[in-house]
């Protein structure tokens, strides 16, 4: 066998080689999935029928407590601030209490209780579960977002009225309770990260881009609907929840949550 032949011989087997080795690692070659994209943007816009003001309150009882000094946190100066608010005592027929703390810019405490009893009774609609964690709320004026966390709810009362206008004012005060009420113990667990990972997307761009902070607030509200006001939701939309984050439902109905008075 002359040097061309060997040559082309080798050439040969130096190519069966490549593409039986290629054959087995190709995968890695390929472009990377690309991630599914969330159906929403965020879930408290959805639907204004998950809780409406005609839905029973668990709000039993409001008593003023007069002023005392309260550190309270303002999204107007993004700050924490010590102030002397009115204090009212809101208590609800399943035993839960809560402080609430109403900025003395109002004039008076007429004025304070004004707004004290409008949102003790907007939350006493929310279930046990997502109240439970709830020891005071901060009511200010301006128009800046809600919040949650710090086993409390914070309200600006300019920002509410647009909320009210859309019919969002009980879904957004879902986040937010579910943001104190929920997040420390579920929203890092092994249980729900297996669920995130099992279900390979997110309800909402909001809860993928903070998927531990916002994730179970996003989701929690949905869950109620799908669960208890599947009535008030049309069937497109618990079809999109139930097929995006199937293993975060599974997951919050092993949770047994008091859902009175919802349930």
């Amino acid at each position: 066998m002359n040097l061309i032949n060997i040559f082309k011989n080798v050439w040969i087997f130096f190519l069966i080689i490549l593409t039986i080795s290629c054959g087995k690692d190709g995968e890695e070659d390929m472009p990377p999935e690309i991630p599914a994209t969330p159906p929403f943007g965020g879930t408290i816009f959805l639907d204004p029928d998950i809780i409406t003001d005609s839905d029973k309150t668990t709000f039993e009882s409001l008593s003023y407590a007069g002023q005392a000094t309260r550190t309270m946190f303002d999204r107007r100066v993004d700050n924490w601030i010590t102030v002397n608010p009115y204090l009212f005592n809101s208590t609800y027929d399943d035993g839960l209490s809560i402080e609430i703390q109403v900025n003395p810019e109002f004039q008076d405490s007429d004025a304070a209780e004004i707004e004290a009893l409008k949102y003790s009774e907007v939350i006493g609609r929310l279930p046990t579960a997502l109240r439970i964690d709830v020891e005071t709320v901060w009511i200010h004026k301006g128009t800046e977002l809600f919040g949650g966390g710090n086993n409390n709810i914070l309200i600006h009362i300019g920002q509410s009225t647009l909320y009210e206008n859309d019919g969002i004012l009980e879904e957004t005060l879902v986040h937010e309770a579910s943001h104190t009420s929920l997040d420390a113990k579920h929203s890092a667990s092994s249980g729900w990260v297996s669920a995130q990972e099992s279900d390979a997307n997110f309800i909402s761009t909001y809860a993928r881009d903070n998927p531990t902070r916002e994730d179970i607030a996003e989701t929690f509200l949905l869950y109620m609907a799908i669960r208890y006001r599947s009535d008030r939701i049309n069937q497109s939309l618990e079809d999109k929840i139930l097929e995006t984050i199937p293993n975060r439902i599974m997951y919050l109905d092993d949770q047994n949550f008091n859902m009175y008075p919802i349930e």
